[in-house]
């Protein structure tokens, strides 16, 4: 018969079952099944390891039981493992040969035993059940954008509290520029979810470009609707990003939609990001367009392409935006070559005027070194763009009969001039043969075969004049500038 504070410490023990069923979705048969094998555990430790032992609980009560289990034989040799007829019939009159007899043993000792260890296994248990529960509703959340407040502060790493769990933003994942307090509201994207050893850990972002597309998103129904599709971001967050888009539709002005009235949607992203400038750049095929375009708020006069193979571009813009394509401290270029996906290099107007003056003068002290080679055939070899003495000794007589003002007497001078030239100089050019070797290679591939569309190495083309929308980038949201 039990007492009544045993009864009531049966209720306690099923109310707080009832409990880890409400909030931790323990189920009260999982923790049964813990505390009864913790207490066969703590018998078998008495009674042997050889024993056979057998618990449970009242589902109603929250009684605990334990019993031996013993086989009726005539003869006993294993006690822990045998009863005789006559002893058995004390526990169960029915007894026979061969049957099973279930003998109570008092548990009141072992129970507190059997407690204590239960409690640490489920301790441990609860912290592997919760670990999997949050793991499975927030694995699949990843790359959803989520609000919490910050729990704590630890060295520059932010814990936020989201009310199921909790999550880390890392400093690698903040916007360098804002500060955080506990309470704080913090809106975020789910970067990843990690099963660890010690745990698991819920890795928020504020500064990937996976966060402004989210951000997106939200804001311009049309990406929603996949009218309009963001096909690219890169950030320096908190600073500048650029968005790459593309519209599905004739209809919709893809950078228009995204900036909405007056620059609405667009400003809602921005003070979300302390006021992060954002381009949003028209997506094209031509990789010249695109490029020049990727340079916003900068105007771009030409693109060349110095390395097809490589992806190295070079860029001229006016001297007056050459600041403003560079961007603070390298910022806008670097943004621009992971959009492009080239390595670009930036020069004025002025700066490639002074280089081809340069190379020009250069090009005219060694072309008129040669017999034959005047000023005015000078002139036209190097609007050919051959620039020295080793192109020239390796065109056809063909090739400088091509170009006006010169017979084939005089191609023959000239090329038997240049590599005499080269042979009683054997280390022509080697003092900017670093410097100097790209445009003598370009020189001599235009020279060679000038109607081949895929030789030259160096492509230049003018902007494309329908791209004023990165303009209107900049220009319809102010705060963009």
């Amino acid at each position: 018969m039990t007492t009544n504070k045993e009864q009531k410490n049966k209720s306690e023990l099923l109310l707080a079952l009832e409990q880890l069923e409400r909030e931790k979705n323990i189920k009260r048969e999982d923790v049964f099944k813990t505390i009864t094998d913790s207490l066969v555990s703590a018998l078998r430790k008495y009674f042997g390891k050889t024993a056979q032992i057998m618990a449970g609980i009242d589902p109603d009560t929250g009684e605990m039981a334990g019993f031996l289990v013993k086989k009726v034989s005539e003869t006993v040799v294993t006690p822990e493992l045998e009863i005789t007829v006559e002893e058995a019939r004390k526990h169960q009159p029915e007894a026979k040969l061969g049957d099973d007899v279930h003998i109570p043993v008092p548990i009141q000792d072992f129970s507190r035993i059997a407690a204590q260890t239960a409690k640490q296994v489920l301790i441990q248990k609860i912290r592997e059940i919760e670990k999997v529960r949050v793991y499975d509703e927030y694995k699949p959340r990843e790359g959803e954008v989520v609000t919490g407040l910050v729990h704590h502060v630890a060295g520059r790493d932010i814990f936020v509290d989201l009310g199921k769990a909790e999550a880390i933003l890392p400093f690698s994942e903040q916007i360098r520029r804002e500060h955080y307090s506990v309470n704080q509201r913090v809106r975020a994207i789910i970067h990843r979810v990690d099963k660890e050893n010690k745990g698991l850990q819920i890795v928020l972002s504020r500064a990937s470009g996976a966060f402004l597309k989210a951000l997106f998103e939200a804001e311009v129904p049309e990406i929603s609707e996949k009218v309009i599709e963001i096909v690219d971001v890169v950030r320096d967050p908190g600073f500048r990003a650029k968005v790459l888009v593309r519209s599905n539709s004739p209809k919709v002005d893809p950078v228009g939609a995204c900036v909405g009235i007056r620059g609405s949607r667009i400003r809602v992203i921005m003070n979300e990001l302390a006021n992060e400038k954002i381009d949003l750049i028209p997506y094209i095929e031509d990789t010249l367009t695109m490029i020049a375009k990727s340079f916003s708020p900068a105007t771009v006069s030409s693109v060349k392409i110095l390395d097809k193979e490589n992806k190295r571009a070079q860029i001229i813009v006016p001297d007056d935006q050459l600041a403003m394509a560079i961007g603070r401290e390298g910022q806008n270029i670097r943004l621009a070559s992971r959009l492009t996906g080239w390595e670009i290099e930036v020069k004025s107007e002025g700066q490639r005027s002074e280089e081809n003056k340069r190379t020009t003068d250069m090009a005219m002290q060694d072309l008129l070194k040669i017999e034959g080679i005047g000023a005015k055939v000078a002139e036209t070899l190097i609007t050919m763009n051959v620039l020295d003495l080793r192109t020239v000794a390796g065109l056809t007589e063909e090739e400088l009969c091509s170009l006006e003002g010169i017979g084939e007497k005089t191609a023959q001078k000239i090329i038997a001039g240049a590599k005499k030239y080269l042979k009683d100089n054997p280390n022509y050019g080697q003092a900017s043969a670093q410097e100097e070797a790209p445009v003598q290679e370009e020189a001599h591939a235009q020279a060679q075969a000038p109607k081949q569309e895929e030789v030259p190495v160096l492509e230049e083309a003018p902007v494309q004049e329908e791209a004023p929308k990165t303009e209107e980038v900049k220009n319809e949201p102010k705060e963009t500038e």
